[in-house]
């Protein structure tokens, strides 16, 4: 029993050094709590809808850890530039992008809705304190995302 659930902290591990390390991944945390908030304040999603915006939002973050692990395997195993290791991790990157790029046409059919796009700017700028935690909100975001590569050990 003490076997797996020290199964548990290594993928909490995982995770964490992902959201340490790989700004990608950082961003795509950043932007599922976004959609979750703009989702559960102004669409109604079904639980089948809820169920996909999930499983689309595993897909990436999933997608982002397989990359950086087989980044770090590669440069473990060979340290040299190397043609089919460059091969093997465009492939992996090739993954996130594809899942990345379908995971905007989820967002699309769940979310595109004009008129329900004029409601939120019409609840965002309602009060005044709205635009404000909105822009500080993605600038604490952008920070999250962008600020952990300036501290980064060479």
């Amino acid at each position: 029993m003490k076997k797996f659930f020290k199964g548990f902290v290594y993928a909490a591990r995982g995770i964490a050094h992902a959201a340490a390390t790989e700004r990608n991944f950082r961003f795509h945390l950043c932007a599922a709590a976004f959609v979750v908030f703009f989702a559960a304040r102004f669409y109604e999603l079904s639980r089948g809808e809820w169920a996909a915006l999930l499983l689309t939002f595993a897909a990436v973050m999933s997608a982002e850890l397989f990359n950086t692990a087989a980044e770090r395997l590669a440069d473990k195993v060979s340290p040299e530039k190397d043609e089919l290791v460059r091969r093997c991790k465009d492939c992996a990157a090739g993954a996130v992008l594809i899942t990345a790029v379908f995971s905007v046409g989820v967002g699309a059919a769940l979310f595109w809705d004009t008129e329900r796009f004029s409601e939120i700017w019409r609840w965002l700028c309602g009060e005044w304190h709205r635009p404000v935690l909105f822009v500080i909100f993605l600038a604490a975001a952008w920070c999250a995302v962008f600020l952990p590569e300036k501290f980064k050990r060479k």
